[in-house]
């Protein structure tokens, strides 16, 4: 059927981003949705007009402590 190698995996998708997906690419499947969605993320890197479309997704990271922690192990003596 698929001419590459696939794994079958279930996994907890937000129904609203692949409803979006679907629709702004017309794919027919969530099936799709993802698999499209992965090889865009797989490979050019994203517009800024693609980026800004991210806002908001639900990213509750801390931007300040992962600057602190990549920088937490440099010497700055010598």
């Amino acid at each position: 059927m698929y001419d590459h190698p696939m794994s079958r995996t279930n996994i907890d998708i937000d129904d609203e981003l692949i409803d979006r997906v679907m629709r702004r690419y017309r794919v027919k499947t969530k099936r799709e949705a993802v698999d499209l969605a992965l090889r865009r993320a797989a490979g050019e890197p994203m517009t800024r007009e693609e980026f800004l479309e991210l806002r908001g997704i639900g990213w509750d990271g801390d931007l300040d402590e992962i600057r602190r922690d990549r920088t937490k192990d440099w010497s700055w003596s010598s």
